[in-house]
């Protein structure tokens, strides 16, 4: 057998991939983010993919990797109708990783900053 072996990057994205780096797909994309205060210093938040519909379908998924101290901090979100939403909740701000695995077994890295604010427009900085 020769040639590339074939196999679904999202089932493999925990394993050792060699990054494809390419600033200009990387472009493509943004993760954007929206926040709720619930109450007592809580937030519900989600976070997605932003770009033009022709890029999003080139997407198969999309692994994002939360704080170390969250259950499950490594997430994969398959949900194209969602722009690849991921919902989640807690009280700090940290930085979110990205992963996007494109059809043409292609992966690109990004990275997003969480932020999270009080009803009165203050920034939480914890």
């Amino acid at each position: 057998m020769s040639g590339r072996p074939t196999m679904n990057l999202c089932n493999y994205y925990q394993s050792t991939f060699k990054k494809i780096k390419m600033k200009s797909e990387s472009k493509k994309y943004k993760i954007a983010q929206d926040s709720k205060y619930v109450d007592d210093d809580w937030w519900n938040w989600s976070i997605w993919v932003e770009g033009n519909e022709k890029d999003l379908d080139e997407i198969t998924c999309v692994v994002y990797t939360l704080h170390s101290t969250f259950k499950n901090p490594v997430r994969k979100v398959e949900d194209r109708e969602s722009k690849f939403k991921l919902e989640s909740d807690g009280w700090g701000v940290f930085t979110i990783y990205a992963r996007i695995f494109l059809k043409d077994d292609k992966e690109i890295s990004l990275e997003h900053e969480l932020s999270l604010s009080y009803p009165d427009g203050t920034a939480n900085m914890e």
